[in-house]
């Protein structure tokens, strides 16, 4: 086994994305405007992408993402590249607190399926740069929306409509499928990004998801588990999954608000996934009391006690100490540091500079050193 991803998630880790840079930028404009070509763009986007890496692996971070940055949306540009899945333009826009989204969403038309995905093509050049750049210490990860994204987050079924358990098997099958492909390309680190949990963290969330699916909240709860669960089933041993959780990100603003308490069996002591980063920058999180369901030796929980979302830095003495206080509940070698949330969940990132970008990243590497130099 790869000693290198034993060790993930890294004590200093992050959730994946970055903020788009000026040539990245300018070439996604001259693309939609016809200016360049998809050859033209897809060279621009591999230089600026290698540009990440070599920074990425200068500042000391061991795990090496692409930044999200041939990417609009975090989750719906996977989403609708799976067989069965297609872009539209909804009427609905998502309502985040001051801001709202563009509306392109997703719908199933025919059978969810995972076969020639371009993101596969995407992870091969992260890997290659990461390998070119890289020390041996450095391992490329690769973030892809959860499969309860899928289920949750649609605007539009035209093919399953009311046979659920066929659209629940043959999205678990494509995701299988999908996780055995990113593998036999070389990924070892791959995350699941997450944000159907925010359901149940507020009383007014979890009566209107009742309300939407006819069931009770801890049926609900345990088929999210199970679809994660039954995706990661068959995965090959060497190759570690970790989740994460948020509240929403776009343009520094979120969607709600409420702790982990109702899921905190779920996700705590249910979920067969090796590690989970968790949004903890703010009271909006809660406190740490439902890290007292933590039971497995072998998991790792990150907590997102740095905000992306602001360019200020936290006081370190703060951050020490809301670490300490996590350790009452899980071991201190079972947590890890991290932001609460990627720079950019969204092509338009977040309202902060590139230097404060990597201000929080060093801020997240010097904290962690700190904390755990000794382990």
């Amino acid at each position: 086994m790869n000693q290198t991803v034993v060790k993930a998630p890294f004590k200093a880790d992050h959730v994946g994305s970055f903020l788009r840079t000026q040539p990245i930028k300018e070439a996604r404009r001259a693309y939609e405007s016809g200016e360049i070509d998809k050859n033209t763009l897809k060279a621009i986007e591999n230089a600026e992408i290698e540009k990440l890496v070599q920074k990425q692996i200068e500042v000391g971070l061991k795990s090496i993402t692409d930044g999200e940055f041939r990417r609009s949306w975090w989750h719906l540009d996977f989403l609708a590249g799976l067989e069965g899945v297609e872009f539209f333009e909804s009427e609905y826009i998502s309502n985040f607190k001051g801001a709202q989204t563009r509306n392109s969403a997703i719908k199933v038309v025919d059978k969810v399926d995972f076969t020639n995905h371009f993101m596969i093509e995407h992870f091969i050049f992260l890997k290659q740069a990461v390998d070119k750049y890289g020390d041996g210490s450095q391992v490329a990860k690769f973030s892809i929306p959860s499969p309860n994204m899928l289920f949750t987050r649609i605007q539009g079924d035209e093919y399953y409509q009311e046979n659920r358990e066929q659209f629940y098997q043959d999205t678990v099958a494509a995701y299988q499928k999908a996780i055995q492909a990113f593998y036999d390309v070389g990924c070892r680190y791959l995350q699941l990004d997450d944000t159907s949990w925010i359901d149940f963290v507020s009383e007014d969330r979890i009566n209107a998801v009742v309300e939407k699916y006819g069931m009770n909240v801890q049926d609900i709860i345990k088929t999210r588990v199970n679809c994660i669960n039954d995706v990661i089933s068959n995965k090959p041993k060497d190759l570690l999954i970790t989740m994460h959780i948020c509240r929403g990100n776009f343009k520094s603003t979120y969607i709600t608000s409420g702790g982990y308490d109702a899921i905190s069996d779920a996700i705590f002591a249910d979920l067969q996934i090796d590690g989970l980063f968790l949004e903890y920058d703010d009271e909006r999180s809660g406190d740490f009391e439902p890290l007292k369901r933590f039971k497995r030796a072998d998991f790792t929980v990150v907590l997102g006690l740095i905000t992306s979302k602001f360019p200020e830095l936290e006081d370190s003495d703060r951050i020490q100490q809301r670490i300490k206080e996590a350790s009452q509940f899980i071991p201190l070698e079972n947590l890890a540091l991290s932001p609460q949330c990627g720079f950019a969940s969204t092509e338009e990132g977040n309202n902060l500079t590139e230097r404060d970008q990597w201000n929080k990243i060093k801020h997240v590497l010097t904290i962690a050193k700190n904390v755990w130099e000794s382990i």
